[in-house]
């Protein structure tokens, strides 16, 4: 029986479409494109380059043909600049908002410019698609929505007080884009990313995500820091899930439009667990790492569990992930332990 997500790529080899990937350069973003350009995809993206790299469109460009990489056109700009934000939704069917400024740490320490790009680059991006009337817009919102919010596991319309200046920009465009709709008509789809992780994920920098920051650092054979007692759990989602449910919202019905979903497994993983899979996963790709963890106290800001309910995402868009974390952790190492040897900075 043929999934819909299956559905959905057929009908777009059939009749492709132009795409906007904001974020292009990033992790999830570069991932998008690579899986857009595979279906003979139109893409522009757009990226500032604040964390995205190019070495990662490079890595793209090695994975498609060269008629393929011919359908994408690349514009270095800024969504806190509304004319580069009008400049590149010219032409667009659909949307895929994920720019950014992620992490907790780091909104803690700027709130300021998490703000600038999350809540007025948001902004920006709602205006111009709504002014270019774009057929989609499917953003990248958050887990970290759910604050302080005690029930697990996390279902869509119950949420608590957000605990940290990004998850009040996630929130805020969550706010915006229901506004957008009752005042414009004009119709979203928001999309509460849990843990995600995979190749290109950045492993470097003071606010790198835990998967590619443990994985380089037993690579590398460095200390790993668990912040707590490692009991603290979460929601890994590997990245080819979330390219599934990118191009199920994008093509979604009407009755899915003007919604958040979660996105994840709808399971948890204790950061102990991830360890030792971790550990498990590069032996196989003939890393050893002996040594234990080191445990240091709990980060400011974070929430103690973390689990979603992923059945509304199930029965509306059609979103079955194909991919457990012992499966996407299986499939990521090999490209860290082959980029991470080779000198290249990931």
């Amino acid at each position: 029986m043929t999934t819909r997500y299956e559905q959905v790529q057929q009908d777009l080899k059939a009749n492709p479409k132009t795409w906007l990937v904001t974020g292009v350069a990033g992790f999830i973003g570069s991932n998008l494109l690579e899986t857009l350009l595979g279906l003979n995809q139109t893409v522009i993206g757009l990226d500032n380059f604040a964390t995205g790299h190019q070495h990662n469109l490079d890595e793209v460009q090695q994975t498609v043909t060269a008629d393929q990489w011919a359908n994408f056109t690349f514009i270095e700009g800024d969504i806190r600049s509304l004319d580069d934000c009008k400049k590149a939704v010219t032409g667009v069917d659909y949307v895929l908002h994920q720019a950014a400024l992620g992490s907790v740490p780091r909104s803690i320490e700027d709130p300021i410019t998490t703000n600038q790009a999350n809540i007025d680059g948001f902004l920006n991006m709602l205006v111009a698609a709504k002014d270019e009337n774009v057929a989609s817009f499917t953003y990248a919102a958050s887990s970290s929505t759910y604050g302080d919010h005690p029930g697990l596991p996390k279902v869509e319309d119950k949420i608590g007080k957000p605990l940290s200046p990004y998850a009040v920009t996630k929130y805020v465009n969550e706010l915006y884009a229901d506004v957008f709709a009752r005042t414009y008509d004009f119709n979203t789809i928001g999309l509460r990313y849990f843990n995600v992780f995979g190749k290109r994920q950045d492993p470097n920098g003071a606010y790198a995500a835990v998967i590619p920051k443990w994985t380089a650092a037993m690579i590398q054979g460095e200390d790993v820091f668990i912040n707590g007692d490692g009991e603290t759990s979460r929601d890994f989602c590997f990245i080819e899930n979330v390219v599934q449910i990118n191009l199920l919202a994008a093509t979604a019905e009407a009755e899915a439009k003007n919604q958040v979903f979660n996105v994840a497994l709808g399971d948890r993983t204790t950061l102990n667990t991830l360890f030792d899979a971790l550990k498990t996963a590069l032996k196989e790709c003939g890393v050893n790492y002996e040594s234990d963890p080191v445990y240091r106290d709990f980060r400011a800001g974070d929430v103690r569990h973390s689990q979603a309910d992923i059945s509304k995402a199930q029965e509306l868009l059609g979103y079955e992930p194909a991919y457990r974390i012992y499966d996407g952790i299986g499939k990521a190492m090999p490209w860290y332990e082959s980029t991470l040897n080779t000198g290249s900075d990931a």
